[in-house]
């Protein structure tokens, strides 16, 4: 079997490869064809795969390719990990959203907003080619905002699309670490949107517990994704949360926290990968391939080391030296897919966090309504676990961001920017039109009349 990753110069490629190589002869894959239209980075990427490949002595084939097409042509899997204008407009992005007073994230809020209206359309031109050249293949999308993008996707017509984040399934194993147990002893079940997502359920070994979790300080500030918030709130909503509801619950501390830190998360790792390609660049990694792998693995250990920090103003974390350091064993978004891939092919399934058609799953949204939730993946197809009862104040939260995400996705298809004030006024980190509309007009400006 055949998986091609669009947007295969993306660093994280090099730890998708490492992950896949523990899985790949179960899961029957052969060969994983990369492209991305970053040319010269995606050499620099595939010759880091393959030295990941060999150093574990392992005969998976990787090869990159100049042309789509030849990438797509006869594959039974696709991840698309694209970032449409590169680095630098995650950085744009963030500075306009700031400049105007509002958190510019490139998930959740202006920022996914702008991210998603320059994706969807480059996105729907990859789903032609596939629909063409591989239409049995199933496709993960990890492209951010990923559950909006899904959302326009579904809504285009490409049925055999899945959402994929790690946020979950990185929540889970550090919960999994700090409580003691082996992962598949815990279940873990999230319902609501990505980025915007609760824990209603967690079970050890059969046992519910979520209510002792709650009620345990000690619980609450060992697990990373939950230390940022105070834990009165947790208690109060009677949930756990997904770490980007941070942005939601403390909004004016996240703001506080960026424009303290002189520089946003985008910045900080457009720098990063500007340091890392500039010493790779200029280096023999034929020569040197474990050498140049080190540089890799330290420069992606600085970059996992900002994630929320800035935002939440939490430490960061102390970093190892080059040559100490160890390929990360693919749990993220990696770990996802091929969890999903493994569950497809058995008989008894996989309990997995995907972004998905509702389906009745939570009441009160449509069918077609993509959300993220738990499911049960197996042969028989992909069933998201039926949530019975949502609170209102959940609810109201939910059914918000999904009308602003399916005006979203109706502007950019009718390209009307009136649309698109409409969605991005009813955002809760907007929630203006005067301000939508100035977010709006400036978008449109600085990236070339996107709306035309």
């Amino acid at each position: 079997m055949k998986i091609a990753v669009i947007g295969g110069a993306g660093v994280r490629t090099v730890i998708f490869i490492n992950g896949l190589l523990k899985r790949y002869k179960k899961l029957h894959i052969d060969e994983v064809v990369l492209y991305d239209i970053q040319e010269e980075k995606q050499k620099i990427i595939e010759k880091l795969c393959k030295h990941v490949v060999e150093r574990n002595h392992e005969d998976l084939k990787v090869w990159a390719v100049s042309d789509p097409v030849e990438a797509i042509t006869g594959a039974d899997y696709i991840v698309t990990t694209l970032r449409v204008g590169g680095d630098h407009s995650r950085v744009v992005d963030e500075t306009i959203a700031l400049d105007l007073g509002v958190i510019g994230q490139e998930t959740t809020g202006v920022g996914g907003f702008s991210m998603a209206v320059r994706t969807i359309p480059v996105l729907i031109e990859y789903c032609e080619l596939i629909k063409k050249y591989a239409p049995d293949a199933w496709i993960f999308n990890f492209t951010n905002p990923s559950g909006l993008v899904t959302q326009a996707l579904r809504s285009a017509g490409y049925d055999k699309i899945i959402g994929i984040c790690d946020a979950p399934s990185s929540t889970k194993f550090r919960m999994a670490h700090d409580l003691g147990v082996e992962e598949d002893d815990l279940y873990v079940e999230f319902f609501g949107l990505n980025h915007l997502s609760w824990i209603r359920s967690v079970k050890k070994k059969g046992e519910e517990i979520l209510p002792e979790l709650l009620a345990d300080d000690a619980f609450l500030q060992g697990v990373q994704e939950f230390s940022m918030f105070d834990p009165e709130l947790l208690r109060s909503i009677g949930f756990l949360p997904n770490e980007y509801l941070y942005y939601y619950y403390h909004r004016e501390k996240a703001l506080e926290n960026i424009k303290k830190s002189g520089a946003t998360r985008g910045k900080t790792i457009e720098n990063v990968n500007i340091q890392m390609m500039d010493e790779l660049k200029h280096m023999d990694i034929d020569a040197d391939p474990e050498g140049a792998l080190q540089i890799f693995l330290y420069y992606m250990q600085v970059r996992e080391n900002s994630y929320m920090s800035i935002e939440s103003g939490l430490a960061k974390r102390p970093l190892l030296e080059k040559g100490q350091l160890e390929v990360p064993d693919g749990m993220g978004y990696a770990g996802v897919m091929l969890d999903c891939i493994e569950g497809m092919q058995s008989e008894k399934g996989k309990y997995l966090v995907l972004s998905v058609e509702n389906n009745g799953s939570i009441p009160g949204l449509a069918d077609e309504d993509v959300i993220e939730t738990t499911c049960l993946v197996s042969k028989d197809g992909i069933h998201p676990v039926k949530v019975k009862e949502v609170p209102e104040h959940c609810y109201l939260l939910i059914r918000l961001i999904k009308m602003y995400e399916k005006l979203t996705v109706e502007a950019v298809k009718n390209k009307s920017k009136e649309t698109a004030v409409q969605a991005l006024m009813l955002h809760p980190l907007v929630n203006s039109y005067s301000l939508a509309k100035q977010l709006v007009d400036k978008y449109d400006e600085v990236y070339g009349g996107i709306f035309r």
